[in-house]
């Protein structure tokens, strides 16, 4: 690959990346005041349905687009770009069609599955919004297939900003006008078809010039509608199932979780609001997997290098970093939150309702932050049976078994069967990788030293806030306020313990602590250190 087209790549990736990141930031951090203004009851609503928008969202960002882009480059011209192109959008449309006439005439029996009939509209109202999936999708391929992210990045941001604001409007009148929280939610999931109409104008030169306008004739043979939608529903569905795993485990939660709560005895309203606060774990394990993701994302690029390059040694290198990095991040977001998690909870949805249940889901982040990790390498080295198999498994774990742990244990149950649908993904997919890429979580002692040094300081954060508790005594301490200044204090002293246990026990190498942040000082400021003490 000749040097500046790989810088292209490069810098397309980097902006790619931090617009992934702005708006999954957003996307995690919206549903915070949503709670808080509209209630448990509210948010259930709300959460009910937002995974079909999470799916179609996942088809139109990442899943047909990553496929798409593979076509666009695979064609030698560009005429012939633009002809595949064309037809993929031929073939996105009546996928998309499908689903929306699906949603609109299934709406009431959805609803009904999932236990509440009052949530049709809404359903009806997020359907608008696959209508748009293929133009979004075929426009963020083509871009994609010509390495320029920039219409990509540029219409993900107009779509959750568009989006988050409408919600939060919604949510305001709601509250100021009284409405029920039904109509609430219809307003509110109303927001994905007008920020998929926002986003799409980003596509319109391109629509109207490769997508509406007559079809230049063909300069090389292309791939017919027959083979091209058999390679949509094998590799552009398997990119769909890897990008939505975590979304596909909400939808199973939102067809068994309340209908079980209702089975376990509880009256419809209070399992409604149990349901909601059951929900509050999901915008925590996103904000979890943007810390635990985010660095180490950073180290596709060399990876995609170390590929094309054919350096072994060097991807292996880059392998290492790239899980040992993520999982470092994961295993202590997951252990600070869960040793804060009264406070958090207290602080941010102000009670401490279903802290047992969010301290288990929380657990989530360690195993899907590895499953993302492993799965951008196998997608780079071209291996998808074992992901396949490993979600397939995940999922089926989670269908066959949740209704009856919800029934039997509630929402503590719903939580444990989602972290353990998600070590069984990671497991089948860690047993069915190449060998060089299991021995990574292994060598040199790495993972021993992660968990004592992850168990150490989950004590100390715990040990910590008693204290703090303690001296202010049990009226201030469950204040909001104080939840707030125990919770930054918390943080503080965890980051203190684990980044000095992690140098202390040589946990990164240097090219490791490279890619962390302030990493490049802490790597001076201990080697100053050293010489100080010679």
């Amino acid at each position: 690959m000749p040097k500046d087209h790989l810088n292209t790549v490069f810098k397309g990736a980097l902006i790619l990346s931090i617009s992934s990141l702005v708006a999954k930031i957003l996307s995690a951090v919206y549903r915070i005041p949503l709670q808080n203004m509209v209630g448990n009851t509210g948010f259930y609503v709300y959460q009910q349905i937002y995974p079909l928008y999470g799916i179609g969202m996942t088809f139109a960002l990442n899943g047909f687009p990553n496929f798409i882009s593979k076509l666009v480059a695979e064609q030698p011209d560009e005429t012939s770009k633009s002809l595949i192109a064309r037809r993929a959008f031929h073939i996105l449309s009546g996928l998309s069609l499908v689903v929306f006439f699906g949603l609109q005439l299934g709406a009431t029996w959805i609803a009904a599955h999932m236990g509440d009939v009052n949530l049709a509209p809404i359903i009806s109202a997020v359907a608008w919004m696959f209508v748009f999936m293929p133009w979004l999708a075929t426009g963020r391929g083509y871009y994609q297939g010509k390495f320029l992210m920039g219409p990509t990045a540029v219409s993900q941001l107009i779509e959750q900003v568009v989006r988050v604001a409408i919600i939060i409007m919604a949510a305001y009148f709601s509250v100021r006008l009284g409405w029920d929280n039904y109509r609430m939610g219809t307003w509110a999931m109303s927001s994905a078809p007008l920020a998929a109409i926002c986003s799409s104008l980003i596509f319109t030169a391109f629509g109207l010039r490769y997508l509406l306008a007559p079809a230049p004739a063909p300069t090389h043979p292309l791939p017919s509608y027959r083979k091209l939608t058999k390679r949509f529903v094998i590799e552009g569905g398997t990119l769909c199932l890897v990008a939505a795993v975590v979304i596909l485990l909400q939808l199973v939660d939102s067809f068994t979780v309340m209908r079980g709560l209702v089975h376990q005895g509880q009256l419809p309203e209070v399992a409604k609001a149990l349901k909601g606060v059951y929900d509050r774990g999901q915008p925590l394990v996103q904000l979890g997997l943007v810390v635990a993701t985010a660095f180490s994302a950073t180290l596709l690029p060399a990876l995609t290098d170390a590929l094309a390059k054919r350096q072994p040694i060097e991807f292996k290198r880059q392998t290492q970093a790239m899980v040992h990095v993520s999982l470092a991040l994961s295993m202590a977001a997951t252990v600070g939150l869960v040793a804060l998690m009264p406070q958090i909870n207290r602080l941010l949805f102000g009670s401490l309702e279903g802290t047992t249940a969010l301290r288990i889901y929380i657990i989530s982040i360690l195993f899907a932050a590895l499953i993302t990790t492993y799965t951008s390498v196998l997608q780079s080295l071209n291996e998808y049976t074992a992901m396949i198999i490993g979600i397939i498994a995940g999922l089926a774990t989670k269908v066959l078994i949740n209704y009856i742990f919800v029934v039997h244990y509630g929402i503590n149950g719903a939580s444990a069967v989602t972290v353990l649908s998600l070590a069984v993904m990671f497991a089948v997919m860690w047993l069915g990788s190449p060998e060089d890429l299991q021995q990574v979580l292994l060598e040199s002692g790495y993972l021993i030293k992660l968990l004592a040094l992850s168990a150490v300081m989950g004590i100390v954060v715990i040990l910590s806030c008693h204290q703090i508790t303690a001296l202010v005594g049990p009226v201030l301490a469950n204040t909001r306020g104080m939840a707030g200044i125990i919770t930054v204090i918390g943080v503080l002293i965890g980051v203190l313990v684990f980044v000095a246990g992690a140098v202390y026990a040589r946990l990164f190498t240097i090219r490791e602590w490279l890619v962390l942040p302030y990493g490049k000082r802490l790597i001076k400021a201990v080697a100053k250190g050293k010489e100080h003490h010679s």
